[in-house]
């Protein structure tokens, strides 16, 4: 399997290089291939140059504003099976990429995989919030999934979807 990480970037030059190196710190064993993807989205900062300056980021320019687009852009510029949708300023924790092969690997008919957003700049109190609200999340998912049979939540800047899944629904809507 080959991972596609997808970072759509706007204006993301004091982020952009937090975000890659976490990808770079990730421990991997050689037979993971990855590929890093960062969407230039009509930055008018240095965001490209300083993801640029990263050896073995892809830096694409999509001069067409917006998140789906620069989705779109990157999604047809990859090569992998597996497409991670991550966003310029998170910061990847260790063990990211493994337990996402991982979790492919052990469930061949998983689709997709998200998880939640660690926010390393707010203040405890406004991350107890966020933790509120993915507990809220969970509890819809689950009676979604087990009493009705369908739905899941994937979080926008952390999920990753398999290809052929992105391909059936015609990849992203730019026409949002």
């Amino acid at each position: 399997m080959r991972l596609s990480l997808i970072i759509p970037a706007y204006n993301e030059a004091k982020n952009i290089a937090q975000c890659l190196q976490s990808i770079f710190d990730q421990k991997l064993p050689p037979k993971h291939e990855i590929e890093i993807i960062v969407v230039n989205n009509a930055s008018t900062d240095e965001t490209a140059s300083v993801a640029a300056s990263f050896s073995g980021v892809k830096v694409i320019d999509e001069p067409r504003k917006g998140i789906s687009q620069a989705r779109q852009t990157g999604f047809l510029a990859s090569t992998g099976d597996l497409i991670a949708n991550i966003d310029a300023d998170n910061r990847l924790p260790a063990g990211w990429i493994e337990k996402v092969f991982d979790e492919f690997a052990n469930n061949k008919q998983l689709l997709s995989l998200s998880g939640p957003y660690i926010y390393y700049d707010l203040a405890d109190w406004q991350n107890f919030l966020v933790k509120l609200y993915y507990l809220g999340g969970k509890a819809l998912y689950l009676v979604t999934h087990y009493f009705f049979h369908f739905g899941a939540m994937l979080q926008g800047g952390n999920y990753v979807i398999t290809r052929k899944a992105l391909e059936k629904i015609g990849g992203y809507d730019t026409t949002i």
